[in-house]
C-alpha cells in the first residue's frame, strides 16, 4: 500500500491522503461549524503537538509529511470525540492550571482563567496562610495551586464528590503536594469546618438552573452539573452557608475569597457584610465582569 494511500479509518468519515496537511484539514473542516475556525485551527495545533511535540512551525513545515496508520489514529481519534461537542481537555486528559498539569475528566470542571486569576490575586496580596480550607476542590487546582504558593500552609480541600476527589487525589500526587482531601457536603449541618483557619477559598455552584438553555453546548452535555448549578430561588445558598461556617472556624482576621455569577458577585458582598465581615471587596475580572469577592473575619 502506498503511503499515501486512502485509509479505511474507524467511522463513516476517510481523509484523502495520510498527510499531516490534510488531516489538519479535516479538523478545520469538521469542527469550524461547531466552534469557530479559530477555534477549530487552535484544537487541531494542539492535538497535533500533543501526538507528536510539534509546535505551529513545526507543524506547517509538516504539512506534506506522510502518516502511518498508528500516527494517523494519535490524531484522528481525539476528531471523532470532539465532533461530539466533548471538551478538548477532556479528550486529552488534562488542563493547565497555573503553570501545572492538571488530569480532568468529565466527573471534574475544566478549570477557568477566572479561577487562575483568583489565586494569584490571593497571592500577590503579599500574606502569608498558615491553615487553609478549599471548599468544592472539583479537581484539586485551587488547593493545589494554594499549597504551592504557601508551602508551609496545612491545606484541606473539600467536596462531596468521590469522583472528583478521585481526580483531585491523582493530581496531588503527581504534583508531590500534601493536601488533605476530604468528602464533605457543605450543606450538611452535621459538618463543620476545620479550627484555626486564617483562609476559606470556594468556587461554589452559582449558576442559575433558568440560565442552562444559554449555555455552550459542550459545557451543558459535558460538564458535572453538580458543580455547576444552584436553584434560582436561592442562588446564595452555598455563599452563605460557606460564610456562616467559616465566621465559627476562622481566626480573628481570617479571609474569605468566592468566585461568584457576575450578576449575583455584589449580593454576595452585601451578605457578608450582614454576616458581620469586614473590608468587603467584589473586585472584577479581567473582562470587567464583577467575579471575585474578598472579606476579613
Amino acid at each position: 500500500m502506498s503511503r499515501r494511500a486512502t485509509f479505511a479509518l474507524p467511522t463513516k468519515m476517510r481523509v484523502a491522503t495520510n498527510t499531516v496537511g490534510s488531516l489538519f484539514d479535516l479538523y478545520r473542516t469538521e469542527l469550524g461549524a461547531l466552534f469557530g475556525a479559530a477555534e477549530a485551527k487552535a484544537m487541531a495545533r494542539i492535538v497535533f503537538q500533543e501526538a507528536f511535540g510539534w509546535d505551529a512551525a513545526q507543524l506547517d513545515m509538516h504539512r506534506s509529511t506522510a502518516l502511518s496508520e498508528s500516527e494517523l489514529l494519535k490524531v484522528y481519534t481525539p476528531l471523532t470525540r470532539l465532533r461530539t461537542g466533548e471538551p478538548l481537555q477532556y479528550v486529552l486528559g488534562h488542563a493547565w492550571f497555573m503553570g501545572m498539569k492538571l488530569h480532568v475528566a468529565p466527573g471534574v470542571l475544566i478549570p477557568r482563567p477566572e479561577t487562575e486569576e483568583m489565586v494569584d490575586l490571593i497571592q500577590r496580596r503579599g500574606r502569608t496562610f498558615k491553615r487553609i480550607v478549599d471548599i468544592g476542590t472539583g479537581s484539586g487546582c485551587i488547593a493545589l495551586g494554594l499549597k504551592r504558593s504557601f508551602p508551609g500552609a496545612e491545606v484541606v480541600a473539600m467536596d462531596v464528590s468521590t469522583e472528583a476527589l478521585t481526580i483531585a487525589c491523582r493530581n496531588g500526587t503527581e504534583q508531590a503536594l500534601n493536601i488533605d482531601w476530604q468528602q464533605c457536603d457543605v450543606l450538611s449541618n452535621e459538618r463543620e469546618f476545620p479550627r484555626d483557619l486564617d483562609l476559606v477559598v470556594s468556587n461554589p455552584p452559582y449558576v442559575p438552573r433558568s440560565e442552562a438553555g444559554a449555555m455552550e453546548r459542550h459545557v451543558l452535555d459535558h460538564e458535572p452539573h453538580v458543580a455547576l448549578f444552584v436553584d434560582d430561588a436561592d442562588p446564595l445558598l452555598f455563599y452563605r452557608v460557606i460564610a456562616q461556617k467559616a465566621r465559627l472556624a476562622m481566626v480573628p482576621g481570617g479571609e474569605v475569597w468566592f468566585e461568584g455569577h457576575y450578576s449575583h458577585s455584589n449580593a454576595v458582598g452585601d451578605m457578608l457584610l450582614v454576616q458581620g465581615y469586614s473590608k468587603v471587596e467584589v473586585l472584577n475580572d479581567l473582562s470587567g465582569s464583577p467575579r471575585f469577592i474578598h472579606a476579613v473575619r
